[in-house]
């Protein structure tokens, strides 16, 4: 599944498939200019770290082909990467990408005319897209060898396909583990307000015959406490230098479960998922979401009038309840710290992340 992001030069636009409508309806949001991207990005039109990063490079391609002719375009193509870089405040693959943009940007130098440019940016976002599959297959093959045949594995939100440019992080390792011949079966976490494990989890996985039963999110501890669960892969929004991890609401309610049945918890994520400048999960910035996602489903009211509502939408598991964290390059294990410097520094893995060594905690 490659075909949820995808962009057309001829017109040129960048055709997301609307993830608000699955599971019921199939359909696509084209959007033709840097402003359209950001508000299919903040509308969840597409979510997921990977996916928002590749879509946000596409976004940089849609901001140089926009602008007027003029000798200030530098300037103002600076103003609409940071607005697009701004779109979301979690997912540090946004800003990520951007500033891989911006990056490429620099190195060609000032001299460098708007048609080069935008060819150079269009040949960078199409790598990046290519990159992320290549990443999420890798990283699959590494995590497919932590499962047994037989294995339940529970997963929260969706970080599958459509949370990444294909293939996908938490699903990728069990899509990996079912290629390799192992009878793998999974719980999707429902994962509220915004349903994406009942939604999409369940959605990718029935479409690829992978058996899998849709769970409410408060029932995590009746099904670790009946020995349902062996194993909980997860997928990531940022991952701190110290191993701390945001991911979507919940998850660090499961990781504590976990952590108390004994169940192994994994984090899979590319590289790019690290944030080496945030140095541990305190200093990652939370989104909050509308009010409404809590309080309405659909046009049915579930809330009284005039009742206020927290609505999260992420929350940090400390690297202390993660037993691993799954990446392209391998498994990284505690200390985080450690393990985290040296993957981000191996001089293959140096266009995604570099790092000091941080202390874990």
């Amino acid at each position: 599944m490659e075909e949820h992001i995808r962009f057309d030069p001829a017109i040129p636009a960048l055709c997301l498939l609307d993830q608000r409508l699955l599971p019921t309806a199939e359909d696509y949001v084209l959007c033709r200019t840097p402003q359209e991207v950001a508000e299919a990005l903040r509308r969840m039109v597409v979510r997921g770290a990977p996916a928002i990063g590749v879509t946000a490079a596409w976004g940089c391609v849609l901001a140089l082909h926009g602008l007027p002719p003029g000798a200030d375009w530098p300037a103002r193509l600076d103003a609409a990467l940071e607005a697009l870089a701004q779109a979301r405040p979690t997912a540090v693959n946004l800003r990520w990408a951007v500033e891989r943009l911006r990056a490429l940007w620099r190195r060609l130098g000032p001299e460098t005319g708007r048609e080069a440019l935008l060819a150079a940016f269009m040949e960078e976002a199409r790598r990046m897209q290519e990159e992320d599959v290549a990443a999420c297959r890798a990283l699959g093959h590494h995590g497919a060898a932590l499962l047994e045949d037989g294995d339940t594995v529970l997963t929260h939100c969706n970080a599958g396909a459509l949370a990444t440019a294909g293939y996908g992080t938490a699903l990728g390792v069990v899509r990996a583990a079912v290629e390799s011949g192992k009878r793998i079966r999974v719980i999707a976490d429902e994962t509220r307000p915004f349903l994406q494990g009942a939604r999409l989890t369940a959605w990718e996985l029935h479409k690829d015959d992978i058996p899998v039963t849709v769970a409410c999110d408060n029932a995590c501890a009746l099904l670790m406490s009946k020995g349902l669960v062996q194993r909980v892969v997860v997928g990531a929004d940022r991952i701190a230098a110290n191993g701390d991890t945001a991911n979507k609401i919940g998850t660090l309610g499961v990781a504590l479960l976990a952590r108390h049945f004994g169940v192994p918890f994994y984090v899979a994520a590319p590289l790019s998922t690290i944030d080496p400048a945030t140095p541990t999960g305190a200093a990652i910035p939370i989104e909050e979401r509308p009010a409404e996602e809590v309080t309405q489903m659909g046009p049915t009211r579930l809330c009284p009038e005039g009742v206020p509502v927290y609505n999260f939408a992420f929350d940090v598991t400390p690297a202390a309840f993660i037993t691993g964290i799954i990446t392209e390059k391998g498994v990284l294990r505690p200390p985080y710290g450690l393990s985290i410097w040296a993957a981000c520094n191996d001089a293959d893995a140096g266009r995604a992340c570099d790092a000091a060594p941080a202390t874990d905690h």
